[in-house]
C-alpha cells in the first residue's frame, strides 16, 4: 500500500481512496496506536493535537436597574437597557402605560422642579428617577421692549425644549404665569417642538423689539392631588436618596451607554464654567453640552486643535470664535488652578 491507498482490483493503475485512513482488509488502528508510515519506511506516532487555552468565563456585570417614579406621584418602577434618553423615556412610558411624548423631562433623587437636579448625559448607579410629564398647557402674550428677554433655554434630547433659568427683573420675570420647568411648544403658533435648545434660543433673540408675540407654553404636571403622599411618614422612596458610588451611566446619543467613573474635580469645575459662556453667548444651558466641549478640549496643546476636535464632534452647533477663545482660555486657567 502506498500512502494511505490501494489498487482497485479489475481496474489496473486506478488507485481507490482509503476510506477513514483504512481499507477493508485492514480495520482502522485507534487514535492511540495509530502510526505515519514515513519514506524510509520507519513509522512515527501521530502528532499531539494542539491545545487551546480554555474560554473566557462570561460577564458576570450585573445588570443595571434603575428605580423611577412620575414625579407628580405614582408607584415606583422598576427599567433597564437603554443607552440614551430616547430609549429611557421609552422605558419609563412602557412601565407606567402612557407614550413618551408625555414626558418632558427628568430630575435625579428629587421630584420637585429642580433645575440642579436635571437629568442629563450621566445617571449616578444608585440614582433614582423623576419623570416630569405634560400638565396643563397655556398662552403668554409677549412684549419684546429689551433686546433680552431674561430667558435661558435647555432641552430634553428627544424634542423638547423648556425653561431652565429666568433672570430676576427681566421681560419674562414680569410674566407670573411663566415657569421654570415650562416647555415652549410653539412661538406665535409656529411649533417648535423637535428644535434643539440653541435653535429656540435664536429665534427669541430674533424676535422684533416691541412687537408682541405669543408663547405656548406647557407646564410639568403638579402633584396637587398627591400632597398627602408626601409627608414625612410617606415620603417617596427615591426622595433624597444620593448615589454613593463615584461611577456612572454615561449615555450617549450614538452608540452604547457606558459605566465610567463621575467627572474628576477639574472635569466639573470645567463644565460649570463652560455651561456659564454656554448661557452667556447662546442663552442656553446644558451641562452634557458642557462636558463634551471640555472632553473635546481637555488633552488639547493649541486652539486651532481644540476648535478642530470641537468642530469634529459639535460641527452643527458653529460656535462664534469669541466664544471659542474664552472656553479655551477657561478651560486653560481651571487646568492651571487660576479659576
Amino acid at each position: 500500500m502506498l500512502q494511505g491507498s490501494r489498487r482497485k482490483q479489475g481496474a489496473p493503475g486506478q488507485l481507490e481512496p482509503m476510506l477513514n485512513g483504512s481499507s477493508q482488509d485492514h480495520p482502522p488502528m485507534s487514535p492511540q496506536v495509530q502510526v505515519q508510515v514515513q519514506g524510509s519506511g520507519e513509522r512515527a506516532p501521530a502528532p499531539e493535537p494542539p491545545s487551546y487555552p480554555p474560554p473566557p468565563p462570561p460577564c458576570t456585570r450585573p445588570r443595571l436597574v434603575f428605580h423611577t417614579q412620575l414625579a407628580h406621584g405614582s408607584p415606583t418602577g422598576r427599567i433597564e437597557g437603554f443607552t440614551n434618553v430616547k430609549e429611557l423615556y421609552a422605558k419609563i412610558a412602557e412601565v407606567f402605560d402612557i407614550s413618551p411624548s408625555e414626558i418632558l423631562f427628568c430630575t435625579l433623587n428629587s421630584h420637585k422642579v429642580d433645575m440642579q437636579k436635571l437629568l442629563g448625559g450621566q445617571i449616578g448607579l444608585e440614582d433614582f428617577i423623576f419623570a416630569h410629564v405634560r400638565g396643563e398647557t397655556k398662552e403668554v402674550e409677549v412684549t419684546k421692549s429689551e433686546d433680552a428677554l431674561g430667558l435661558t433655554i435647555t432641552d430634553n434630547g428627544t424634542g423638547y425644549a423648556f425653561i431652565k433659568r429666568i433672570k430676576e427683573g427681566s421681560i419674562i420675570d414680569h410674566l407670573k404665569t411663566v415657569c421654570v420647568g415650562d416647555h415652549i411648544e410653539a412661538i406665535n403658533d409656529q411649533s417648535i417642538v423637535g428644535c434643539r435648545h440653541y435653535e429656540v434660543a435664536k429665534m427669541l433673540k430674533e424676535l422684533p423689539k416691541a412687537t408682541p408675540f405669543t408663547l405656548r407654553l406647557v407646564e410639568p404636571k403638579k402633584a396637587f392631588d398627591m400632597i398627602g403622599l408626601r409627608t414625612k411618614s410617606t415620603k417617596s422612596a427615591g426622595e433624597g436618596r444620593m448615589g454613593s458610588g463615584r461611577e456612572t451611566l454615561r449615555l450617549r446619543s450614538k452608540g452604547l451607554a457606558t459605566v465610567q467613573e463621575a467627572p474628576s474635580k477639574f472635569e466639573e469645575r470645567a463644565s460649570r464654567k463652560v455651561d456659564d459662556l454656554l448661557e452667556s453667548y447662546m442663552g442656553i444651558r446644558d451641562v452634557e453640552l458642557a462636558a463634551t466641549i471640555v472632553e473635546a478640549g481637555k488633552d488639547k496643546t493649541t486652539p486651532d486643535d481644540f476648535a478642530e476636535a470641537l468642530d469634529s464632534v459639535l460641527g452643527d452647533f458653529a460656535f462664534p470664535d469669541v466664544f471659542l477663545f474664552d472656553v479655551w482660555g477657561a478651560i486653560g486657567d481651571i487646568r492651571n488652578g487660576g479659576i
